[in-house]
């Protein structure tokens, strides 16, 4: 017998445009902080579509207005935003465009080209593709899982600041998270 979420989950995406949702939708990140735990925090506006070709090919395009982020920290919220870290009054946004897809096991690799600070960089993303599901009256949805880890100074955050003991405050990797969920249009 098939669960619901097993033959969901075997659906595959029709063409068309898919709209990322952001109500549904989730991007965080996580950064070791004092060697010894991390920090979390999200950013809460952002958009972007899943393009499928008729031939089944897919694109991505996703944009993030990085002044959008949250830490549940004031005062570390401005300072990420600052010269230091994002310098989002000269670089407001980060961008994401795919330049390919390609299977990883029961999973895939998403590539692509990630701007942040002005820099851009080829990425690939460790993609779960969640599924389809016939929705709840706005039309179709699928759902996607993904994740990437980047070293900041990459993209030109190369702020540092050491501790006496060894080790940094800030650590160099960022691993990002992305729970999506993307609406069909019409």
């Amino acid at each position: 017998m098939t669960s619901t979420s097993q033959a969901t989950a075997t659906a595959q995406l029709s063409a068309g445009t898919w709209a990322i949702d952001p109500v549904h939708s989730s991007i965080g990140f996580s950064v070791r902080h004092l060697m010894v735990s991390k920090v979390r925090g999200t950013f809460a506006d952002f958009s972007g579509a899943i393009v499928v070709a008729e031939d089944g090919t897919p694109s991505v395009t996703a944009e993030i207005a990085v002044d959008s982020v949250t830490t549940n920290n004031e005062q570390r919220e401005a300072h990420i935003k600052s010269a230091d870290f994002f310098d989002v009054g000269t670089y407001p946004t980060a961008t994401f465009r795919s330049t390919g897809v390609r299977a990883n096991g029961e999973n895939y690799l998403l590539d692509g080209e990630f701007t942040l600070k002005g820099v851009t960089k080829p990425v690939s993303l460790d993609l779960e593709f969640n599924g389809v599901n016939p929705g709840m009256g706005r039309g179709e949805v699928a759902g996607f899982a993904a994740s990437v880890v980047l070293n900041r100074k990459d993209f030109g955050i190369d702020i540092d600041m050491p501790l006496e003991t060894g080790g940094a405050v800030v650590g160099d990797k960022i691993t990002i998270t992305l729970d999506i969920e993307a609406l069909k249009q019409a």
